[in-house]
């Protein structure tokens, strides 16, 4: 499954909507994504699974990058 992981780049910072980033991150669950990103040092904010509909829309998306495929 693909999942949208929401995050900050400065894990010691309050979250400012104006820089949360995005990534997408295949895994089982979520338990693994932050698992996995937690040598990262980032603040994740919020993980969505995206259904089938939800991962086309976010596909034509010039950013859309899955980072562990």
């Amino acid at each position: 499954m693909i999942f949208k992981v929401l995050y900050q780049e400065i894990p010691d910072e309050i979250p400012v909507r104006e820089r949360t980033k995005s990534l997408y991150y295949e895994a089982e669950n979520e338990r693994q994504v932050r698992t996995e990103l937690a040598a990262n040092s980032i603040n994740i904010e919020f993980i969505q699974p995206l259904d089938e509909e939800h991962l086309a829309y976010e596909k034509q998306s010039n950013d859309f990058k899955v980072e562990n495929a």
